[in-house]
């Protein structure tokens, strides 16, 4: 049984995977590059999200504007780490956060943003326990975009055949296409400052 919250994902030793969704032209110039060049935006925050199932709910399984191709970007999990251990979470939290303004003054200053969301099942129907997104913000977005990149892959298919066997009822066989994802670990001074253990 998944903690309340816990990162979950799909990785190996080297690296992790994360999914954002673009449109064609930012899409198309990721996978020509092998990382993300224009037209992608680096003068504002960009959300990468672990969780498959998350993103899906986030963009209407590739159906909303400017979300119509799924990326799966591989990561150095060295890169992933470092983000996690600077990541302030985007509201104030009791036992994380001394104070109401400390946590303010954290958040404002801040080069990473995370946030804990309902994880979603192969229905889209809101799970108990969260799902984590992790925003990263315009001091680190050059690293992210270039040197933190591994691989950069288009599920856009993947997704679509998915999407229409949910459409079918065919949710057994759907849930089998799902990228594999697992518990992934972190440092303790990584779980307290993210919560992980708090509801």
């Amino acid at each position: 049984m998944p903690q309340y919250r816990e990162i979950r994902a799909d990785f190996d030793r080297d690296s992790i995977v994360v999914y954002q969704a673009y449109n064609d032209a930012i899409a198309d110039a990721a996978i020509a590059a092998g990382r993300f060049v224009s037209p992608f935006s680096f003068g504002r925050m960009t959300w990468i999200k672990p969780s498959f199932l998350w993103l899906m709910e986030r963009s209407g399984w590739a159906t909303k504007a400017n979300q119509t191709r799924i990326l799966a970007v591989r990561i150095t999990r060295a890169a992933w780490d470092q983000a996690l251990a600077q990541g302030v979470l985007t509201s104030y939290t009791p036992g994380v956060h001394a104070s109401l303004d400390a946590w303010r003054t954290e958040f404002e200053n801040a080069a990473v943003h995370v946030q804990w969301d309902p994880e979603r099942s192969i229905h889209g129907k809101k799970l108990e326990h969260r799902a984590i997104q992790v925003g990263i913000g315009r001091a680190l977005i050059e690293q992210y975009a270039s040197a933190w990149i591994v691989e950069v892959t288009d599920m856009t298919s993947l997704t679509t055949k998915i999407r229409r066997l949910r459409q079918d009822g065919e949710y057994s066989k759907a849930k089998n296409h799902l990228p594999r994802e697992r518990a992934y670990p972190v440092s303790a001074a990584t779980a307290l400052r993210l919560g992980l253990a708090m509801r």
